[in-house]
């Protein structure tokens, strides 16, 4: 504003802001990619790792063995090919959130 009022940055216009931080654009956004052939999975994805994010610690090694066997494994009908193996492979000890970092961060590259 001509005030000195907040200035609207780059920020609000962005993907991350519109798609990933406001909950009404993202779940638009969700809603999108759910009805998208070809983004389906990765729609898909996004919704399991926000949800696994919130598993209690007892139920993170099933979730997360749930979660790799349906987007991970190729030849699936969920397979999100975009990932790495970096993002896919499996840890060497419990399952955290964190294990899936990598594949968040891939996952919205690709989104983007």
């Amino acid at each position: 504003g001509q005030d000195g009022g907040a200035q609207d940055g780059p920020e609000e216009t962005s993907f991350r802001w519109q798609c990933l931080e406001q909950p009404i654009g993202k779940r638009l956004f969700r809603q999108f990619l759910e009805a998208t052939p070809g983004l389906a999975a990765a729609g898909a994805l996004w919704a399991e790792l926000e949800a696994f994010e919130c598993c209690e610690e007892a139920e993170r090694g099933e979730a997360a063995k749930a979660l790799r066997g349906r987007f991970f494994t190729p030849g699936g009908a969920e397979h999100c090919g975009f990932l790495s193996a970096a993002a896919m492979a499996p840890p060497a000890g419990p399952s955290t959130p964190e294990d899936f970092g990598l594949a968040r961060k891939e996952l919205l590259a690709h989104l983007e």
